[in-house]
Order: structure tokens, then sequence, then C-alpha cells
């Protein structure tokens, strides 16, 4: 059995939050935001995970579905916090002042929450084994950390555009952005349960959701971006 330090689990299991804002951070090249408003809004993101788990214990009450709650109410009640932690505490401030802004509040965001469930998750398997805790943060790194940012970057991408767009189009725009990103985070579940029963969902999973949110990512950030150099 691998022995490993519970503090040096800590830091690996924190690890891949902090390198996908770093990456996020940097993709914004025009203008990039203050680094100390994108470590509060990390730093919110994760306090949002509390509430959020309040809100799926509760529910999970009255929805005895391992299922629906993975794959309906964890990613509609997780989404809408993370976009709640933007709206409320950056979407106004004098910094958001283009449409790659949201993208990167958004996953700053999607990555607190995000590396405070890894700690859990990771935690929860060191307490089996640490070969266990290793091996669920390598594959959490690559799929589950910066998936939670993949999802949100489509609403931050509709919020951002909704700022600068005319007034009586925002909600439709927002309203989409948040509806798709809590589409794909349910498709993203849905598969992880499936895994074990229906033979193709690792094959769509690896294949076609991953690279397709990856894909959508690189588009609105393309867009983003072009509009930032026209304006």
């Amino acid at each position: 059995m691998v022995d490993v330090d519970p503090l040096v689990i800590l830091a690996l299991a924190l690890g891949p939050g902090v390198f996908w804002v770093w990456y996020f951070y940097h993709r914004d090249k025009l203008e990039p935001e203050p680094a100390a408003l994108i470590i509060r809004i990390f730093l919110l993101g994760a306090l949002i995970t509390f509430p959020v788990a309040l809100i799926e214990g509760f529910s999970g009450l009255f929805i005895t579905s391992p299922l629906v709650m993975g794959v309906v109410i964890a990613p509609i009640v997780e989404e809408y916090g993370k976009f709640w932690v933007v709206r409320r505490f950056v979407y106004r401030n004098v910094e958001f002042d283009e449409p790659m802004d949201g993208i990167v509040y958004a996953a700053s965001a999607a990555l607190g929450l995000a590396s405070v469930e890894n700690v859990l998750y990771v935690f929860a398997a060191f307490a089996t084994s640490p070969s266990l805790a290793l091996g669920t943060i390598a594959v959490r790194a690559i799929f589950s950390v910066p998936g939670h940012a993949l999802f949100s970057s489509v609403w931050g991408y509709a919020l951002g555009r909704a700022k600068f767009t005319a007034a009586e189009r925002r909600p439709g725009i927002v309203f989409r952005g948040l509806a798709l990103a809590m589409v794909l985070h349910g498709i993203f579940n849905f598969l992880l349960f499936s895994a074990d029963t229906f033979a193709y969902a690792t094959v769509i999973f690896i294949l076609v959701l991953i690279p397709g949110l990856w894909i959508l990512l690189e588009r609105n950030i393309r867009s983003a971006l072009r509009w930032q150099r026209q304006r």
C-alpha cells in the first residue's frame, strides 16, 4: 500500500482547480482580469458549495433515485449556484467589461466549487486507500474538475454577451446559456452513471462529449476575443 501524507493528498486535490483557474485566466490575452478579483470569485465559488450541498441534500429527502439526483437535480442546483456567484458579485463590476470576462469569471466560480467537491471525493477515496485517492485525483483532474469550468463557461459566455446586448434580449440569452450548461452537465453525469450498464457510455463520454465541450469553449473564446478586437 502506498503511504501518502494527508496534507500531500489535500494539495494534490486542490492542485487541478488552481491549474485550471490559471489556464482560463491566461486565455484572456487581450485584457486580463485583476488577479485579486479572480481569486475572490474562486473563493466564493468554493463557499457556494455548502448551500448547494444543503439544497441537494434536502432534495434527496424527497427524490430517492440517484440517477435523477445526479442527472437532473445536481446540474440544476450546481450551475445555478455558480451562476449566482458571478451574477451577484462581479457582473456589475467595472472590470466585467467584455464577453470574455463572463467565461473567465464563470470558470473561476466553477473551479472553486469543483475544488471543494474534489477534496471531498478524494478524501472519501483516501479513507479506503491512498492508492485509490491518487487514482481519483488523476481521473478527476482530467475530467470532472475542468468539466465544471466547461459547463459554466457556456452560461458565462452568454452572460458576457448579454451584458453588451439590447436589454430586451438579455434574459433570453442568459436563460439559453444557463439551460444549455445544465443539460451538458446532466449528460456528463448520465454517461458517468451509465458507464457500468451502457457499453458505449465511456466511448461517448471520452470521444464525443469531452471533445465537444472543448470545441464549444474554443468557439466561444474566439467569438469573445473577436468582439474585443472589434470594439
